[in-house]
């Protein structure tokens, strides 16, 4: 169990950030090298992130879980339906469906 009282709390939420980074960077560089960044730059859409993204940095490993998330997505959603890995990036980043 963890002791919140101690240094423990710190150093798992610093391992979560760390996690989080390492993660969304991953996933970054997958799809960039399967969709390549001047085609991605070219087809994002004007989608604002929600509000509660950017809280979820404040609790460990959430922005970890909610890459996850995304990448079940991918894969469950658009890759085994055939779709495209450019399919599922306007689909993140445009906001009209």
């Amino acid at each position: 169990m963890i002791n919140f009282g101690s240094q423990e709390v710190f150093a798992y939420a610093i391992f979560g950030l760390i996690l989080n980074f390492l993660f969304s960077i991953a996933f970054g560089l997958y799809l960039s090298k399967n969709i390549g960044v001047e085609e991605m730059i070219l087809s994002k859409g004007n989608k604002e992130q929600p509000w509660w993204l950017s809280l979820s940095l404040a609790i460990p490993y959430a922005k970890m879980l909610i890459t996850l998330y995304r990448v079940a997505i991918l894969q469950f959603y658009f890759l085994d339906q055939g779709k495209t890995h450019k399919e599922f990036w306007v689909y993140l980043t445009s906001s009209d469906r």
